[in-house]
C-alpha cells in the first residue's frame, strides 16, 4: 500500500518561506515522478511543480516559477517543496502525489497524500 505523508505547512507572513516535505512508502520511490498540487477554498486543485524520478527534470506552474523549488532525496524517499517569497494567493492545502510521468494533470497521478495547510497572511 502506497502512503504519502506531507508535513511542513503552517502560517507565515507574506514574503516569508516554508519548506514542505512528503515522505513516501510502499512503492519504489525512485522509479516515479513526484508532483505538488494545491487547492484553495472554492477553487479546483491546481498543479504547482513536478520532478522526474532522478531529479534531473523539473517543471513549475508560471505562478510559482522563480519562487518555489522542488527537490527529492531518493535515499530518504522524500520530496520537498521550498517556497520563498510567499504571497497571500499561495494560501491553500498542498498535496504531494506520485505518478509515472512528468505531467501537470492531476488525474494522471495515482497516489496522493492527505495534504498540509499553508496560510500566508498579508
Amino acid at each position: 500500500q502506497v502512503q504519502l505523508v506531507e508535513s511542513g505547512g503552517g502560517l507565515v507572513q507574506a514574503g516569508g518561506s516554508l519548506r514542505l516535505s512528503c515522505a513516501a512508502s510502499g512503492r519504489t520511490f525512485s522509479s516515479y515522478a513526484m508532483g505538488w498540487f494545491r487547492q484553495a477554498p472554492g477553487k479546483e486543485r491546481e498543479f504547482v511543480a513536478v520532478i522526474s524520478w532522478n531529479g534531473g527534470t523539473t517543471y513549475y506552474a508560471d505562478s510559482v516559477k522563480g519562487r518555489f523549488t522542488i527537490s527529492r532525496n531518493n535515499a530518504k524517499n522524500t520530496v520537498y517543496l521550498q517556497m520563498n517569497s510567499l504571497k497571500p494567493e499561495d494560501t491553500a492545502v498542498y498535496y504531494c502525489a506520485t505518478g509515472r510521468n512528468i505531467v501537470v494533470v492531476a488525474t494522471d497521478y495515482d497516489y496522493w497524500g492527505q495534504g498540509t495547510q499553508v496560510t500566508v497572511s498579508s
